[in-house]
């Protein structure tokens, strides 16, 4: 998930304190997120302000052109001549159901080409129907974007949509498209199994060997989320500690895989050179187990990257301290919850991608 994404989530899920976190934490300006104002109201317009479609078609140019971003409407910003434009105050939109309509209505034309990813989300809504906007705008597949309101094409630097450069501008059209690599985690499963001996997991001739143990089963996969075909894809993963002696983490099924071992705790796989995937195509690098035991002394942390040739690198890791994996284990042992709602808190509060 890329910052903006992960952004424009917050926003969803926790709505309208997000926005004040942002406000009490002086959240400033800066490279994915953007504050507005909303000048349209209502009154003597039908449409939306020449103002706000200025602002909108700057951010869609700009947060397309390069990493993506988002713009919060509604939030008042103060400048703080150290670290620049900071949240301040909510200044609630004016009947945001309308103020949404006129969004979509006018995004298509705020741009050549015009960005068909771009997403709007209410984020809340008082009885008045005044409340707060969020407008989600990816990285644009078909670049450089220009603005119809005057005619620029406008990147991301800093907290601010600038004109590109001549020498940014014509890299854009020089370049061919790039893959984007995206991890995803598939085929998730947890187990809680008994330590028989048919298993040999834990041996009997081992001291106090456990009767339980947790099983957690995935797999890592690639989405292959542009334009471009992808080659030469790679996946490399290190396993820093398993959190006990006990633990172990194993990589099995890359059969389209060329491994290269030889390192103990690094998995490291790169695709045969005739396989290639194509646009919003998908590949399964390996199937992955976590096995893990009441005993722990220390933090499990798992560091990885997934790529291709010609593509950004994309870092994972699985981090979890001490403390919560005591905690986990201790609970999935109990079997007090649903194993959907343990495999949820370890992908969501362990899992983390950028």
């Amino acid at each position: 998930m890329s910052r903006a994404e992960d952004i424009f989530q917050k926003l969803i899920y926790f709505g309208e304190d997000a926005i004040d976190e942002f406000i009490i934490n002086n959240q400033t300006e800066e490279l994915f997120l953007d504050f507005k104002q909303a000048v349209s109201t209502g009154k003597n317009f039908n449409t939306l302000h020449r103002d706000d479609r200025k602002n909108l078609a700057k951010a869609i140019s700009g947060f397309g052109n390069s990493e993506g971003g988002v713009v919060v409407w509604g939030v008042e910003c103060a400048r703080d001549t150290e670290i620049g434009d900071v949240a301040q105050a909510k200044i609630k939109v004016k009947n945001v159901h309308r103020f949404l309509s006129w969004l979509e209505g006018a995004i298509s034309g705020c741009t050549i080409p015009s960005h068909n990813k771009v997403r709007n989300h209410i984020i809340s809504a008082d009885e008045n129907g005044d409340g707060f906007i969020a407008t989600y705008i990816p990285k644009s597949e078909i670049t450089p974007l220009m603005t119809t309101t005057n005619s620029t094409i406008y990147i991301r630097s800093g907290s601010n949509n600038v004109p590109a450069p001549y020498a940014v501008i014509a890299g854009m059209f020089g370049k061919r498209p790039q893959p984007n690599i995206e991890l995803e985690i598939k085929d998730t499963s947890l187990e809680v199994l008994d330590n028989v001996d048919e298993d040999m997991l834990y041996p009997k001739t081992i001291d106090n060997p456990p009767e339980k143990y947790v099983k957690i089963n995935f797999s890592i996969q690639a989405h292959n989320n542009s334009n471009a075909i992808a080659r030469e894809l790679y996946l490399s993963c290190t396993t820093e500690t398993t959190g006990s002696e006990y633990n172990k983490i194993r990589f099995s099924n890359y059969n389209q895989m060329d491994a290269l071992t030889g390192i103990v705790g690094h998995t490291n796989l790169i695709t045969r050179p005739e396989l290639r995937l194509p646009p919003r195509g998908r590949l399964k690098f390996a199937n992955v187990q976590i096995i893990l035991s009441p005993y722990i002394d220390e933090d499990l942390l798992i560091n990885g990257v997934i790529g291709a040739e010609g593509a950004m690198p994309k870092d994972f890791r699985i981090f979890m301290a001490k403390n919560q994996l005591r905690s986990f284990v201790a609970k999935a042992l109990r079997e007090e919850d649903e194993h959907e709602m343990l495999l949820s808190e370890f992908f969501t509060n362990f899992l983390k991608s950028e």
